[in-house]
């Protein structure tokens, strides 16, 4: 079944790509063209046999350090964006340069967590990505890391390519790295082996995952590629995990890398918003007996059960949903505000539409706008 995936991804009409900045930089930390040359060369040849290509690429940052005489990523917010603008106009031209020795155009999408979070805001996103598509261009999505805020932090283009996999609705995900795949314990030490395939996460549960790449100008590591596995593969997408050497043996079907397989579930498409593009403003802690109702009998979450409010929220933002010993169980959209949840806590609808009058007896969050998710897919 292994080499079956491999294959269907090897043959995958539309394909998301991520690479990150330890692919792409010298021991320096500076951008090495001849990495770009090469990824682009593997990626234009497929694109060339009749596949849609989306790249997200890091590297903004990297690319920002010579010309202003920086050797290393800076700790401060500001010198970041400010780095990140620099270099986001020169990463792009580099692609722009190397996509048009085969005859392609880029087209260069930034992106925030806003942009994903706000439904508007992500539908907007599907028809910008399927007119380049349409038009033949090849994306090169990043992080708006100019004007990002916390959103500059460990594994967001990681979790990004996840997202975008299912915002242009890819048959595959391959996410690069500068190791061969997942390993059994990290790649340093002694007897380190790679695992060839992933079929449950729980198999993984005990695997030691690590940080940021070697080049120290990147953000992400294993972790957060595996995070990212796990929203692609939500949405029944198999992911792989590889060397960004190894892309071309990846397009050939090549028994490389790690490879994720999809889930057998499928999240519907505004599950897969809810539950992993959602921006998360608050949460609301519930008893065991709205627990059962919620993941058993799939019901709408009322007052009654709710145990306590943290955060603050405006009626229609995302909200998580947790027990009472602090275990995520979903995420949904909140029908009223934080300051008002409160007066509502425990109490059942006769009795709020007694107090409060028509509008305070319908659901805190209704069944059809709360997803159930697995914990540890949220977790970065």
């Amino acid at each position: 079944m292994s080499s079956q995936l491999r294959t269907q991804i090897s043959k995958a009409k539309r394909i998301v790509v991520k690479v990150g900045s330890s692919s792409l930089t010298t021991a320096q930390g500076g951008i090495d063209t001849q990495r770009i040359l090469a990824l682009v060369e593997a990626l234009a040849k497929h694109k060339n046999t009749g596949h849609e290509i989306v790249l997200v690429s890091s590297g903004a940052i990297a690319a920002g350090l010579s010309p202003l005489g920086l050797t290393s990523r800076p700790k401060e917010l500001s010198l970041q964006q400010a780095v990140a603008s620099v270099g986001q106009g020169l990463l792009v031209q580099r692609y722009a340069e190397s996509f048009a020795k085969h005859g392609i155009t880029v087209g260069q999408v930034l992106l925030t967590a806003e942009d994903m979070s706000r439904r508007s805001h992500y539908r907007n996103a599907q028809r910008t990505f399927a007119k380049l598509l349409e038009l033949g261009v090849v994306p090169i999505v990043n992080e708006n890391d100019t004007v990002a805020t916390d959103e500059i932090r460990v594994g967001d283009n990681d979790r990004l390519a996840g997202i975008v996999t299912h915002l242009i609705n890819a048959d595959a995900l391959v996410l690069l790295s500068d190791v061969d795949g997942l390993m059994t314990a990290p790649p340093s030490q002694a007897g380190a082996k790679l695992i060839s395939e992933v079929k449950s996460f729980d198999d993984i549960s005990q695997v030691q995952l690590g940080g940021a790449g070697i080049s120290g100008v990147g953000t992400g590591g294993m972790s957060t590629k595996v995070q990212a596995a796990r929203i692609a593969t939500a949405g029944a997408v198999p992911t792989i995990v590889t060397s960004a050497q190894n892309l071309t043996s990846v397009f050939e079907g090549q028994d490389v890398g790690t490879i994720f397989w999809p889930s057998k579930e499928k999240l519907s498409a505004r599950e897969l918003w809810l539950a992993h593009a959602t921006d998360v403003r608050g949460s609301i802690v519930i008893d065991q007996g709205a627990v059962m109702a919620v993941t058993e009998k799939r019901a709408s979450l009322l007052p009654a059960g709710i145990k306590n409010v943290k955060g603050e929220f405006e009626a229609g933002d995302a909200v998580e949903v947790v027990s009472e010993s602090g275990k995520i169980v979903g995420r949904g959209l909140v029908n009223f505000d934080s300051i008002e949840l409160p007066n509502l806590i425990g109490k059942n609808t006769a009795s709020l539409m007694q107090e409060f009058g028509e509008g305070y007896d319908r659901e805190v969050i209704h069944r059809d706008d709360l997803v159930l998710i697995d914990e540890q897919a949220v977790k970065n």
